[in-house]
């Protein structure tokens, strides 16, 4: 294209995004502009991107105009959430932003157990909603995540084993469509569609409005932590294996290998961290599974007892700041033997304060009574979910802190099962894309996924995710 041609296409767009401006209830941001920088920030510190605009949207009714713009100006169009998705996929060069992290209601029907969430809010917002009703929605473990991308790959947190994930709980959205179709979407209505947003991620569409089934979580809960030293990790690891073998599902568990940050007065070295949460309103059955770990692996050190939701969800946010720097990886896994114990071990001890950590997420439960086929969600099977992050600061570090997470990833693959969690995936610079995908959804999943693609979304307008390529006609 020639320079007069590129001109061309520069006054085309900026043109249509003048006629875009009067049309939003929100603010259109452009380089220049004073907000731009903040408006172009997305929480993960890698991923320094310069949209042409982003549309801070101020009511669902932007969404429409939006889309009427990235389809007429062919803009790579990104649509952002909370902002926290790790690969980046809420900000795009070049292109558009839609940004709904403006819309952060939330409404709560105490009487059927339902919770209404605008696209924007964050974990905080829901909790904080629901808690004064003796409700809670299962979501993730970071109050500042967005709901809506957490639901659409799937939702792994606190309350899985007892309530599943969150798009488990998912039982309506309101849907824009690539052509500006209005859509519920259901078990009843459009439920295809309803399947692929389950875990098929920002593929089919923006969803303007989450409605989910909540369940009875009078405070305070029972929860706590055991803290062991790098010594005891071994021994730790074995003793929860064999407890969290026939746990009931109102006991939820994570296990972290991590430096704490200095509010936790835990000193410099790394801690293997047992966290677990009953979700039972008697908390004395919880407090007996709680007696039988400790006994089988007495803590360093601990901290037990009743405790508030709504703080006990935030406990580890200070962890994860706006503009922290990140790369994830994420393996499935069931062995928890000492040939596994060994190789977790071994890199675990490579956590520093540096900017790393690991967490084993004990699945089962509910999570893994819902059919594989039920949702797009890529596996149900698995005992174990495996999480390696990041969430340094210097940038000097990326390199370093990123290979760390490729590393343990590879050596964990003897013992993985089928699929990945899109939400722990970070970006790929310079892989095939489409193979991404197939390989963390699966042929089958991957197939449907596909299909779904076609229909709702042929020309790929909703590309910025762990992408569905819809197939050529």
């Amino acid at each position: 294209m020639s320079t007069a041609d590129h001109e061309g296409v520069d006054h085309q767009i900026g043109r249509a995004l003048q006629e875009l401006r009067p049309r939003l209830v929100g603010d259109l941001t452009e380089p220049g502009d004073p907000s731009y920088d903040e408006a172009r920030a997305v929480w993960n510190g890698m991923i320094d991107l310069r949209p042409r605009a982003v549309v801070r949207a101020g009511a669902v009714a932007d969404i429409d105009p939006v889309l009427d713009t990235a389809r007429a100006t062919g803009l790579a169009l990104a649509v952002r959430g909370g902002g926290h998705n790790i690969a980046g996929h809420g900000t795009v060069a070049g292109g558009l932003v839609l940004d709904l992290g403006g819309l952060r209601g939330v409404q709560v029907d105490v009487k059927h157990q339902l919770v209404t969430v605008e696209p924007g809010a964050t974990l905080a917002d829901v909790d904080r909603a629901t808690a004064g009703h003796g409700l809670a929605v299962a979501l993730g473990v970071i109050s500042q995540t967005g709901v809506a991308g957490l639901t659409l790959g799937g939702g792994v947190g606190w309350l899985t084993r007892s309530n599943g994930l969150t798009l488990d709980n998912l039982v309506s959205a309101e849907v824009v469509t690539a052509t500006g179709e209005h859509l519920h979407a259901s078990e009843q209505e459009n439920p295809e569609l309803f399947w692929g947003l389950r875990g098929g991620g920002g593929n089919f569409g923006v969803v303007s409005s989450f409605t989910f089934r909540a369940r009875r979580l009078p405070g305070p809960v029972l929860g706590g932590n055991f803290f062991y030293r790098p010594g005891r990790w071994k021994e730790a690891l074995s003793a929860f294996g064999r407890w969290a073998s026939g746990l009931p599902e109102e006991m939820n568990s994570i296990v972290s290998f991590i430096v704490l940050p200095p509010d936790f007065e835990m000193g410099a070295e790394p801690w293997m961290v047992l966290g677990f949460a009953w979700a039972g309103e008697d908390h004395q059955p919880g407090l007996a599974l709680i007696e039988q770990l400790r006994a089988a692996a007495p803590p360093d050190e601990e901290e037990v007892g009743p405790t508030d939701w709504v703080q006990w969800q935030s406990a580890m946010d200070s962890l994860f700041p706006k503009g922290s720097r990140g790369y994830w990886k994420n393996v499935s896994f069931s062995r928890l033997d000492e040939e596994v114990i060994d190789v977790l071990v071994g890199f675990a001890s490579e956590v520093t304060w540096s900017g790393t950590g690991i967490d084993i997420h004990h699945m089962e439960g509910a999570f893994g009574q819902m059919p594989e086929d039920a949702t797009a969600f890529p596996n149900r099977s698995a005992k174990y979910w495996l999480n390696v992050y990041g969430f340094w600061q210097d940038a000097a570090e990326d390199e370093r802190l990123s290979d760390f997470a490729r590393r343990a990833y590879a050596l964990m693959q003897p013992f993985a099962e089928h699929g990945q969690y899109v939400n722990f995936l970070g970006a790929e610079i310079g892989h095939d894309l489409t193979e991404a995908a197939r390989q963390a959804y699966g042929p089958v999943t991957y197939d449907r996924l596909v299909a779904l693609k076609n229909r709702y979304d042929p020309h790929n307008l909703f590309r910025l995710n762990h992408n569905i390529v819809p197939a050529p006609a």
